[in-house]
This record gives structure tokens, C-alpha cells and sequence, in this order.
């Protein structure tokens, strides 16, 4: 088992953390209002769970999740992060995060953003498409592969992918590559045929050879 950081107590991140306890994952969560906020959390998830600070949190963790708005992924600690497999579980609602030119003219991701302020951390776009409801009440663990509801990924590490896609495995769904961070993390955004929906393997093929 491995001791994964959680930068981000919202649905995603906290979704994620009561699933990864639930695996026998260590669990480290952080957020930006510090960790006496998280006391009740962590007192739910148990003994293998911790708060800390950002900082902490990305030290400790051997995988770091990041489920914070896009908004501040600038404040990120770079440093503390290095070497890391990163999950990046953000996507960009302007209406939130405020316009941000570079993703308005598509000229890259909110995933390519994240790893350019990461630059000595690998980022693996992952467990953005699908709602925190599904995710955490959805993963069958025991069920074939082509049973489960799918989780899409992107990057440009293949050893990070795997990682990943272990993870998401170990959680109960199936895993589907899309592609690069640029590539692939276009066809996850908001606006994408995957985004969103509930599909199983054969469906989300089907969805992704069509252009989605």
C-alpha cells in the first residue's frame, strides 16, 4: 500500500480519500484553510489518515492527488513536489477560476498548465470526468473489466500512467487512456464527449474513436 497526498478536502478529494482509506491506502489531506479545518474528516477516515499543511502533505505523499479550483494551481509547492507522480483531478470553469486567456484561445490545457508549475513532478490528468456521487458509490473492485464504469487518463509519462491506472483498478473501474497531457486532456475538458458521462469500456471506445 502507499501513502498518497490529498491537496484539496472538496467532493473529489474527499471522495478519494474515504475510497483509498477504505483500500488500506495511508491517506494525507491538505486545503488551503489548514488542518485543524479537517479534524472531523479525519477523524471519520481513521487511523490511516492525517491532516497537514500543503507543504506537508506534498512531502509525504509518494502520490499526490491535486483537487484544488485551477485557480490556485500557482501556489502549489513546486519544490516539495518534485519527483512526484501528480493526479491532477482539476478541469477549467471560467465562471470559477476567472478567464484565463491561454485555455480560452486553446492554445493549451489546465493540465499542461499544472505541470509547467510542476516542472520536476510528472502529472497524470485522472478522475475529472466523472461526478463525486459516481465515484463513490460506482467502483466494483470484484466485477470483469469490461463491467466497470470508466475513469480517463492522460499523460505523458507511461510509467506514471501505469500508476495510475493501477490506482483506478484497485478502486473498482476501468481505466482508459486518452492520450498526451495536450491531446488528451482536450478530450476530457467540459466541453468533450467523455466529460461527465457514465460508460463502461465498449461505450467510452466507441465515444472516443467518434472524435469526442
Amino acid at each position: 500500500m502507499s501513502r498518497v497526498g490529498i491537496i484539496g478536502s472538496g467532493h473529489i478529494g474527499g471522495t478519494l480519500a474515504r475510497l483509498l482509506v477504505d483500500r488500506g491506502h495511508e491517506v494525507a489531506i491538505a486545503n488551503s484553510r489548514g488542518p485543524q479545518t479537517l479534524e472531523g474528516l479525519v477523524a471519520e477516515l481513521g487511523d490511516r489518515a492525517l491532516a497537514g499543511t500543503v507543504e506537508e502533505v506534498a512531502e509525504l505523499g509518494e502520490i499526490i492527488v491535486v483537487s484544488t479550483p485551477l485557480g490556485a494551481y500557482d501556489e502549489l509547492p513546486a519544490d516539495a513536489l518534485a519527483g512526484k507522480t501528480v493526479i491532477d483531478t482539476g478541469n477549467y470553469y471560467p465562471g470559477r477560476d476567472g478567464q484565463i486567456p491561454e485555455l480560452d484561445r486553446d492554445e493549451t490545457t489546465s493540465s499542461e498548465l499544472l505541470a509547467g508549475r510542476l516542472a520536476d513532478a510528472t502529472v497524470v490528468k485522472a478522475f475529472n470526468t466523472m461526478q463525486s456521487a459516481t465515484l463513490a458509490s460506482q467502483g466494483r473492485p470484484d466485477a470483469p473489466e469490461e463491467d466497470r464504469l470508466v475513469l480517463f487518463i492522460a499523460g505523458d509519462d507511461a510509467a506514471a500512467k501505469r500508476t495510475v491506472v493501477e490506482l483506478i483498478s484497485e478502486l473498482g473501474f476501468a481505466a482508459i487512456d486518452t492520450g498526451t497531457l495536450a491531446a488528451g486532456g482536450r478530450r476530457q475538458q467540459p466541453d468533450g464527449a467523455v466529460y461527465g458521462a457514465e460508460m463502461k469500456p465498449a461505450q467510452a471506445r466507441a465515444a472516443l474513436a467518434g472524435g469526442g
